[in-house]
């Protein structure tokens, strides 16, 4: 008995295992070391880890690593294998585009990976359910979207945030963040981050020891939770006091289907972050772009100029402000606010360029990296040029805008999930953006190029410093 007490006495133990462990690291590392595997379209893989090597040296510049990969691809379409996480398929080709997007929508919803990664933040949101559940949030969201009242409630809007000359102090820096705004940045980061981990495995870790941006992620989404579930109770006893069903406003509605109060309550989360940052983005994007091309800026304030009368009118500025259009489309070819998006295969599968689909794939499609492809946009897609755009590229103000296939600049999703507030963007962008550059002129404070941020969704790196001047209309 002592004998056996003694061979298995805690040292003991500790060192058989030591000894196991490194046997079983030098059997792996020998594996590991071998010359990597070279695919035709993709990046060195090796046995074991896959990719995990390249991608981790790369993980601060994914967006250019992956758009570098796919431009050398024939078929502009890469796999990526990498330890501790799914197969993934990152296309830039339309053709493949529509069909995860539309073709074969059914075999390519967000899938369990997906949610799990935004779940704790978007929960039944639309944006993170699939089935009947998005089903339901759609059609309610789609009959308000297609409201008259919603029109006239955003022009109302953008009437008053424009022209009543009252400064909110919202972009004074000596002014406290808001403590809402700051929850939503910290939430959406991690969240983001967790889906560009190089291993899930550590931010599930994280999550269940209740550590580090984990415990920083439960704490902001807690925080966004009391401020939404607040607006929900206010709108219930406006309703309860009115005796009225419901309003023609997205909330009545969403309140008034009957859903459990934490399916209402991230239906609410979902249609704020689609809102929040999407637009504001773009049109950062936009000014910084116009600073660097004062020619088409100045094209842009003739149009603006010529058409003044109409900036309050719904259809006209849906319809004549096309040189300014253009000008958001072109800045979001580059700097899309949504630079990638994925689903996740329900069953095996054959993209059209004939790229083998594995049940369970990750299949991402890349706004990012399709506005620098030259197969789609030519060899100058790197130019800021609106005029691509046009039917007749030499005529800014008479000619017809062009009608881009949707599968080549997904910047607004396309198929059965494309964006329904698209027309809404549009018009909120081109009246803000107008009704600015008809007063202001706007000089950025440093001359170095912008980093383009990817979270959920994308961000100029630190705002856009600038300087704002009265517009000399008499120069």
């Amino acid at each position: 008995m002592e004998i056996l007490t003694s061979l298995f006495s805690v040292p003991t133990l500790k060192f058989v295992f030591i000894s196991v462990f490194f046997s079983w690291l030098h059997v792996m590392l020998c594996k590991i070391c071998k010359a990597p595997k070279l695919p035709a379209d993709g990046p060195p893989t090796y046995p074991i880890l896959g990719c995990l090597i390249s991608f981790y040296k790369n993980r601060h510049r994914l967006l250019d690593w992956y758009t570098e990969l796919l431009t050398e691809s024939a078929t502009n379409t890469v796999v990526i294998n990498r330890f501790g996480a799914p197969r993934t398929i990152v296309t830039t080709n339309s053709k493949n585009v529509e069909y995860v997007l539309k073709t074969n929508f059914n075999n390519f919803p967000k899938g369990k990976p997906f949610t799990e990664i935004l779940g704790d933040f978007l929960g039944y949101g639309i944006f993170n359910v699939d089935g009947e559940l998005w089903r339901m949030q759609r059609k309610l969201a789609s009959h308000v979207f297609s409201t008259s009242f919603l029109r006239e409630f955003m022009m109302s809007t953008l009437k008053d945030e424009v022209s009543l000359g009252v400064d909110r102090c919202c972009l004074d820096p000596s002014q406290p963040v808001s403590p809402l705004n700051e929850a939503f940045d910290t939430a959406s980061k991690i969240s983001a981050k967790r889906a560009a981990a190089p291993v899930f495995l550590v931010w599930k870790v994280k999550k269940w020891v209740g550590v580090r941006s984990e415990k920083r992620l439960k704490n902001a989404v807690e925080e966004v939770r009391t401020y939404v579930e607040g607006i929900i109770r206010g709108k219930k006893r406006k309703i309860d006091e009115s005796g009225e069903n419901h309003g023609e406003d997205l909330l009545s509605r969403l309140i008034s289907a009957g859903n459990d109060k934490e399916v209402t309550r991230d239906m609410v989360i979902s249609f704020i972050m689609a809102g929040r940052d999407t637009t504001s983005a773009a049109m950062t994007w936009l000014f910084w772009l116009l600073s660097c091309h004062p020619v088409i800026e100045k094209e842009l304030v003739k149009e603006i100029n010529n058409r003044e009368k109409i900036l309050l009118d719904y259809e006209s500025l849906n319809k004549e402000l096309k040189l300014l259009k253009a000008s958001l489309c072109e800045s979001m070819r580059l700097y899309p606010p949504v630079p990638w998006d994925s689903k996740h295969a329900m069953a095996d599968d054959l993209l059209p360029d004939g790229t083998p689909v594995q049940a369970g794939d990750r299949v991402t499609y890349f706004p990012y990296g399709m506005g620098r492809m030259e197969t789609l946009w030519g060899e100058d897609w790197y130019e800021f040029r609106p005029s691509r755009w046009f039917v007749e590229p030499a005529s800014y103000h008479e000619g017809s805008l062009k009608k881009v296939c949707p599968y080549k600049f997904p910047v607004f999703q396309a198929g059965p999930r494309v964006c329904l507030g698209k027309e809404m963007a549009f018009i909120q962008m081109n009246y803000v953006a107008a009704s600015i550059l008809r007063q202001f002129e706007i000089k950025p404070v440093v001359s170095e190029k912008p980093v383009f941020m990817p979270l959920l969704t994308a961000h100029m790196a630190g705002g856009l410093k600038v300087v704002i001047q009265k517009r000399d209309h008499s120069r």
